[in-house]
């Protein structure tokens, strides 16, 4: 059992399938050709493409691994695909960002 992820034009994640293995043929391509839309696998266990799916997220193919939604407007994304807060979060728990105060606040 396998997991693939339908990708729109604009490489966003639209649906996500359980699918047969790859190991038994080329089921990326079997599954595009059937919806005629990119078909990319995706892992549970995050061995490939980063991290697992989901719709919404994003796929960069020069990367090769799927990029969660952006959480906030002020986060941007590190050279590991990850998205970084302006300022780093304190340690503990408790914590959540505050976009409207752009820091993080303790629940």
């Amino acid at each position: 059992m396998a997991h693939y992820a339908f990708i729109n034009e604009n490489n966003v994640v639209t649906e996500v399938i359980v699918g047969r293995d790859e190991t038994e043929g080329d089921w990326e391509t079997y599954y595009a050709n059937i919806r005629n839309q990119q078909c990319v696998r995706t892992s549970y266990n995050n061995k490939i493409r980063k991290q697992f799916a989901g719709i919404g997220f994003t796929y960069d193919p020069v990367a090769d691994v799927f990029i969660a939604p952006q959480p906030f407007p002020s986060w941007t994304l590190d050279a590991q695909h990850d998205w970084q807060p302006p300022t780093p979060r304190p340690d503990g728990l408790g914590w959540y960002w505050s976009e409207e105060n752009q820091q993080w606040e303790q629940a």
